[in-house]
């Protein structure tokens, strides 16, 4: 009876693992499922104006301020390689968004970072200046990370920072959509998919009890993607095409 019992405890304790492994994958790669559509939709038209390119300046702040929170106030290692994946993802993005506007630009007049212009602050027309920029914001983090590391008040400002971007990852989107008064190119499975991933990310930390910072931050993103699919039903006559 006994070893029965044992038996079923390691079955148990076999499925939680299976269980966990599995969670922690969708949160490491989930985030970026969202863009599939939305790369494919921009492919496909050949057309940028529908995508906020603002979403990937807001994930790519938060995502680099995310890491050098980890440095300071080490947590689940899976928000650490989902930062990662997400970094990555978002360079995917704007180099697909610059291919794209350069073939179509009339015009030969190109804007560049070393401009100094800030009307037109990421909106560049070389997809190295997104890099530089980035490469350049990083370094300003780790040396400030570096100076400031044993401030506890530092670190938690650095994790409330990180999750205040994110929160607002949605944000340009949005006003981009109110712009327009329309979301044609935007694609509508990218923000069921973020609405999605955020039920499934907020249940997560509530979970396994990560910093506050974190299921606040889902809990404002699911919000903002309800607003985003509410915007949907507002401007578009017929959503079963765009759901297409």
């Amino acid at each position: 009876m006994d070893a029965e019992v044992v038996l079923q405890e390691e079955d148990m304790e076999g499925s939680w693992t299976l269980l966990s492994w599995l969670a922690s994958f969708v949160m490491v790669f989930g985030g970026a499922l969202p863009y599939v559509p939305q790369y494919q939709e921009i492919q496909r038209s050949s057309n940028t104006e529908g995508f906020s390119t603002r979403v990937c300046f807001v994930l790519l702040v938060a995502n680099i301020l995310r890491i050098f929170f980890w440095i300071g106030k080490q947590f689940e290692m899976t928000l650490l390689l989902q930062s990662v994946v997400m970094i990555l993802t978002m360079f995917a993005m704007l180099h697909l968004c610059c291919t794209v506007q350069n073939t179509n630009r009339v015009s030969t007049r190109q804007h560049r970072l070393s401009d100094l212009n800030f009307h037109y602050f990421w909106k560049w027309s070389a997809f190295e200046d997104y890099l530089l920029f980035c490469f350049g914001f990083t370094v300003l983090c780790a040396v400030v990370t570096l100076l400031l590391l044993d401030s506890a008040v530092f670190v938690e400002t650095l994790g409330s920072l990180a999750v205040m971007f994110e929160a607002m990852l949605g944000v340009p989107q949005l006003l981009q959509n109110f712009e327009n008064r329309s979301t044609k190119g935007m694609s509508v499975k990218m923000v069921l998919l973020w609405t999605a991933g955020d039920v499934f990310k907020t249940t997560y930390f509530v979970m396994n009890e990560s910093p506050a910072q974190f299921w606040v931050c889902g809990s404002v993103q699911i919000l903002i993607d309800v607003f985003i699919l509410l915007q949907v039903l507002l401007y578009s006559q017929d959503t079963r095409v765009k759901l297409g």
